[in-house]
């Protein structure tokens, strides 16, 4: 028995000094195959079920050992409870006082520059912002993290936030006037002393990103990497290694060189000719995709349009006119320095989207008024073996969602992790008796325009029988806002709807309700977590398979039929499997949890590939009628909660 098990089980120090806290066969096992991948240096990839408590799974070997670690988790709230209060709990519980340290991305910290900018400017994007950023100066006199995220100052919808903090374009680095005071340099400062570094996944595929292009390391070096939530691993480390040029990028040069010329006498006349013909050209290329294009799609549909290829050289030809006015001012300030280091690396975007290799697609899409053109990698497997190989640590993936019907091939080829050793933990929970599968037999295919409306007749008896207290996932805006006009006429449930209020505000709202419907699409498939009566119905409308023209999927695809294999089978089904075990997770969250899923895609029993995803899910009981799910609603235990 190794030390992770003495300390999970029932005479350890957590059973004594948690509340609540009770020995788990699953957890102790997941904990002694970390403690055996730290000593041997080794890959784990461990899916273990909802319940198992990974979190202590991965703490209590990482604290005892005493090793250098970074904890990576998949959302900035998860990391905030990890480092807030799992991460000192546990290290009390065990006697222990590991020097850790949070670091999120720069996003996340006020930027001293840019806020002082802002007032200095004067121009403000909404009404509501001046006193909001009168509010965010009187915070930062008080703020020793300087982290936005957690202050309560600026909603999380604000439109001031890229004017009080900076981005890994416009950051000024150590020419900037307040360096000494960065707060994103000081926390860097506290991860490189810290035992144990929590990080969200985002930094830390930024952090490979920026050591492959050579501008040095983010995060310290550590002996073990835990990645959480590692589900969102592939498509993350894709974004990272790949290359994006926005309309919101171009346009905050633009706005920074102005700034910043105007705080030195004569600058302003030097660049303003320049800049404004950036921005001329800029708002032609908005306005030629807006027209006659989707929001998303391969670049060889920008360039079957003589209108849209005049309008990109006509803004990389302006951004290339930037250089010589920014040269002329070499030196007068570190404000323009920095902006000339920004003109220089976009001009090396546009040269990279004029020259991708064979195995990276180049894709774009609109919102609103704004774009990004875009390079991804179709395969991040070896750049990310690269990485591992650089560093002498061992890594820990883990996910409550990581396998299809049993199997994590698709995981690790996607990641390169062929030395891997894999384990795979049932949830503890009782699916049998406290869940159940209704697999309806809708009148009509998922591609029929009537689809959404069938769903919703059809689910709207299990809505009354449940007395609201329902999640209903989509996987399109389109259906979700004809499912919230469909409700709204026939439901006397409060609905809360994706898009009418930030999500934080939703959720509350939610649960308070008591008997409330949430209609949401991707971003509530997971990481959402409505413990006990408030959530006993989830509703999920079609297969989460990735959209048709979806450009780096259909890349993907393409290389992987060059490969001889099939993209169906072998890209399409598993990610969707991997997404539906998502979204049925929000159903039970809690040992006294019981509920009703409901899957309303027939392909899920009527087509081959519906068994991967049935034998994916947890073992509820299935039925394909109503009754069954209004005899369930109806058994004391859900009935007395509902009362």
């Amino acid at each position: 028995m190794g030390a992770s098990a003495a300390l999970l089980g029932a005479e350890g120090p957590l059973s004594q000094r948690l509340t609540a806290f009770a020995p788990r066969a699953a957890q102790i096992e997941l904990a002694e195959a970390i403690e055996d991948t730290l000593a041997d240096g080794g890959v784990l990839v461990a899916e273990a079920g909802t319940g198992i408590g990974k979190t202590l799974a991965y703490l209590v070997p990482v604290i005892e050992s005493g090793s250098r670690a970074i904890l990576s988790t998949g959302t900035k709230t998860l990391q905030d409870q990890l480092f807030f209060r799992d991460l000192p709990l546990v290290a009390e519980a065990l006697g222990k006082r590991p020097k850790a340290a949070l670091l999120k991305g720069r996003a996340n910290y006020l930027c001293l520059h840019r806020m002082e900018l802002t007032r200095e400017r004067g121009e403000f994007p909404s009404r509501e912002a001046p006193a909001q950023l009168q509010r965010v100066v009187d915070w930062s006199s008080r703020t020793r993290d300087g982290d936005l995220s957690v202050a309560d100052v600026l909603p999380e919808d604000s439109a001031l936030w890229p004017l009080v903090t900076s981005t890994n374009e416009n950051c000024l680095g150590t020419k900037c006037p307040d360096y000494d005071d960065c707060h994103v340099a000081r926390a860097r400062r506290r991860a490189q002393e810290a035992d144990i570094v929590v990080v969200n996944h985002h930094l830390l595929f930024a952090d490979m990103a920026l050591k492959q292009k050579g501008f040095g390391e983010v995060l310290p070096g550590a002996e073990l990497f835990v990645v959480d939530e590692a589900h969102q691993a592939p498509e993350l480390a894709s974004r990272f290694f790949g290359v994006s040029l926005t309309a919101r990028q171009v346009d905050d040069l633009c706005k920074d060189i102005l700034a910043e010329a105007g705080e030195v006498p004569g600058a302003l006349g030097a660049v303003r000719t320049e800049v404004a013909a950036c921005k001329d050209a800029l708002a032609v290329l908005r306005a030629s995709l807006a027209e006659r294009l989707p929001d998303r799609g391969p670049w060889h549909r920008l360039l079957e349009h003589a209108e849209i290829r005049e309008a990109l050289q006509g803004l990389d030809q302006a951004v290339a006119d930037l250089a010589a006015p920014l040269a002329g001012l070499e030196g007068v300030s570190r404000g323009l320095d920095g902006c000339a280091d920004r003109r220089d690396e976009m001009q090396a975007k546009f040269d990279r989207l004029d020259s991708a290799g064979a195995g990276e697609v180049r894709w774009f899409e609109r919102r609103g008024r704004g774009f990004g053109l875009h390079i991804t990698p179709l395969d991040v497997s070896e750049a990310f073996t690269g990485y591992r190989d650089e560093l002498d640590a061992a890594w820990v993936f883990t996910s409550a969602t990581l396998a299809v019907n049993g199997d994590f091939r698709h995981f690790t080829r996607e990641m390169g992790l062929d030395d891997a050793t894999t384990l795979a933990l049932g949830s503890p929970f009782d699916y049998p008796n406290n869940a159940l599968l209704w697999t309806p037999a809708l009148r009509v295919q998922p591609n029929h325009p009537g689809y959404t409306e069938a769903v919703l007749e059809t689910v709207e008896p299990a809505l009354q029988a449940s007395q609201g207290r329902a999640f209903l996932l989509f996987t399109s805006h389109r259906a979700l806002q004809a499912a919230a006009h469909w409700l709204a006429q026939r439901v006397d449930f409060p609905l809360f709807v994706q898009g009418t209020a930030p999500r934080s505000s939703l959720l509350k709202s939610f649960r308070e309700s008591g008997n409330g419907v949430l209609l949401g699409t991707a971003s509530f498939w997971e990481g959402v977590d409505v413990m006990g009566e408030a959530l006993s119905l989830v509703v999920i409308d079609k297969l989460p398979f990735a959209a048709p023209d979806d450009p780096v999927m259909e890349a993907q695809s393409a290389r992987l039929r060059d490969e001889g294999g099939n993209p169906f089978m072998d890209l399409a089904v598993p990610r969707a499997v991997i997404a539906l075990k998502q979204g049925a997770g929000r159903l039970i969250r809690d040992v006294a949890d019981r509920g009703v899923l409901v899957v309303c895609d027939p392909r899920l029993t009527t087509k081959g590939y519906g068994a991967a995803f049935l034998h994916s899910l947890p073992p509820m009981r299935r039925t394909d009628t109503v009754d069954e799910v209004i005899d369930f609603f109806a058994t004391p235990g859900v009935a007395a909660a509902a009362s």
